[in-house]
């Protein structure tokens, strides 16, 4: 009595999960061993794909096979050859390695004499086919996925941040997924200020929820699918591709642009850290009047627990004052920046009048951005007369390409989000009203803000460090916008009844477009 091995496999889980193709087979197999008098050994049963033979089932099928005392004539049956394998080097490996272990591979409908030389020809057929099969069929999706792409889909599992949705005809799209697509704003937003490392923030919004290992997060941030662009891969001879994405962006262009440039290196701002508490808001911003060293600040404890505030140099120059004394002078100081009843509006009046003047001499960005733009598709065009000259080879060409292309996005993502000369004006007078706003009771504001939005008009006021000899501070240099302030304030107090007031000697050194107010809350 002959004895044999069933295997019967499917290649989807949804074959698998349905229940029809793995039963059907092993039945027909069953029928044909009772039929033809076949003792069954063992039934394994696989759902792997055939493309080669590391599959779990036929691994434990050959160590069986491999591991048999007696080394008897044994066969291993399927229904049909791509049941078997779909690819043909890896079948006929397969056949010798079972023909060295006296064991011989049987399609019951596809049935091969392999006493009969002309048998390898039928057997070759039956294991082209498949094979022909899945390379057509891998093609086919290759190629719809490319055109899925270039129409702006994404085609494979959402991002973080995204979730993979149907359209009731059943057309596959991806969404925003809260909260991961606030925590992944988040994410680019803290890189584009340049103060934390791709690390640090993983780390930051990883406590927040944001589930995500360390290759991937930076997979992830190089990304553009999150502003809204497809990345189609290069293929034979077409070129790499960004298409504008048919889903919604989580960022604009311009901030993923931005933290490419910090990952790059091309931007990194450099941030200084001082630790201030609240009673020493001063700390890092007050030069020692002997060496000129930054003063630092600390506290002693006196004899009842008591904590006693000091600023003092870190040299030898023994430079130290009471923080209580400094902090109330600067808040009596401070007041000498109140804004005068009125006098917003004309400072308002005077940096809109030069705003506007700056941008009819063409001062505007979108202006500078187009030049720019020009310059990187005529670097570009020079590049391709070279490279039909033969003065550079196809690979200097492409590098060339590849880099110019970059820079055009990254420009033409800025035009883009840039506003208009209305949009900048509108913009321009907002910050203004929010700069006149917060200046309008300055002593007021500073003395119930918080030790970081002190810190933050401290920083807006002086450009440089304030040098305090204990009685009072040498004349420091004002910021450009709070100067002019100041000299239409002094003119406005000088103004007498019926006099009219004129601005020609004010100087025009006003912030462009851009302004941000002197500090904000």
């Amino acid at each position: 009595m002959n004895s044999a091995y069933l295997y019967v496999r499917v290649s989807t889980d949804e074959q698998k999960r349905k229940g029809y193709s793995l039963p059907e087979q092993e039945d027909r197999l069953l029928r044909h061993c009772e039929q033809n008098n076949i003792e069954v050994k063992g039934i394994f049963r696989e759902d792997y794909s055939a493309k080669n033979f590391n599959r779990p089932e036929w691994q434990k099928l050959l160590t069986i096979l491999k591991n048999r005392k007696k080394k008897d004539q044994e066969n291993v049956l399927f229904i049909k050859w791509d049941r078997f394998s779909r690819n043909i080097e890896f079948a006929y490996q397969m056949i010798g390695i079972l023909r060295n272990v006296n064991v011989q591979a049987m399609a019951i409908d596809q049935p091969i004499d392999f006493k009969i030389p002309e048998s390898t020809v039928m057997l070759a057929v039956y294991l082209a086919v498949p094979e022909s099969e899945n390379t057509r069929r891998a093609l086919n999706t290759l190629t719809g996925m490319r055109r899925a792409r270039k129409a702006g889909r994404c085609v494979s599992s959402a991002p973080k941040g995204y979730q993979n949705l149907s359209h009731p005809d059943g057309r596959k799209y991806i969404a925003p997924k809260q909260p991961e697509a606030g925590l992944m704003q988040l994410v680019f937003s803290e890189l584009a200020t340049g103060k934390y490392n791709a690390e640090q923030v993983r780390k930051m919004v990883y406590s927040k929820g944001l589930k995500c290992g360390r290759n991937n997060f930076w997979k992830i941030i190089r990304n553009p699918i999150y502003c809204g662009t497809i990345v189609v891969p290069p293929y034979e001879d077409e070129e790499i591709q960004f298409v504008k994405g048919q889903h919604e962006p989580i960022i604009t262009e311009v901030l993923f642009y931005e933290v490419q440039d910090v990952l790059n290196g091309n931007k990194r701002k450099v941030a200084t850290k001082f630790v201030s508490t609240d009673m020493l808001p001063l700390r890092g911003f007050l030069e020692c009047p002997d060496c000129h060293r930054m003063l630092t600040g600390s506290a002693s404890r006196g004899r009842h627990g008591n904590y006693f505030h000091y600023y003092h140099c870190t040299g030898n120059c023994k430079c130290r004052f009471k923080a209580a004394t400094v902090n109330e002078y600067f808040e009596n100081e401070i007041l000498k920046f109140q804004l005068e009843p009125g006098i917003g509006d004309f400072y308002k009046q005077v940096v809109m009048d030069v705003f506007q003047s700056e941008l009819k001499n063409g001062s505007d960005g979108r202006k500078i951005i187009a030049e720019q733009i020009e310059e990187q598709e005529r670097i570009l065009s020079n590049a391709r007369k070279r490279f039909m000259m033969e003065d550079i080879d196809a690979e200097d060409f492409k590098a060339i390409k590849s880099e110019c292309s970059e820079a055009l996005r990254m420009l033409e993502a800025k035009l883009a989000d840039m506003p208009n000369k209305a949009e900048s004006m509108k913009t321009v007078e907002g910050l203004l009203d929010v700069v006149i706003e917060k200046y309008a009771n300055i002593q007021l504001r500073y003395k119930s803000a918080s030790i970081i939005v002190k810190r933050k008009i401290i920083g807006s006021m002086y450009p440089k460090n304030l040098c305090f000899d204990g009685k009072e501070h040498r004349t420091p240099r004002l910021s450009e916008p709070l100067e002019l302030i100041l000299q239409i304030n002094r003119q406005l107090r000088g103004i007498k009844k019926g006099e009219k007031l004129s601005f020609d000697n004010l100087s025009p050194l006003v912030a462009r477009r851009g302004i941000e107010p002197l500090f904000q809350e």
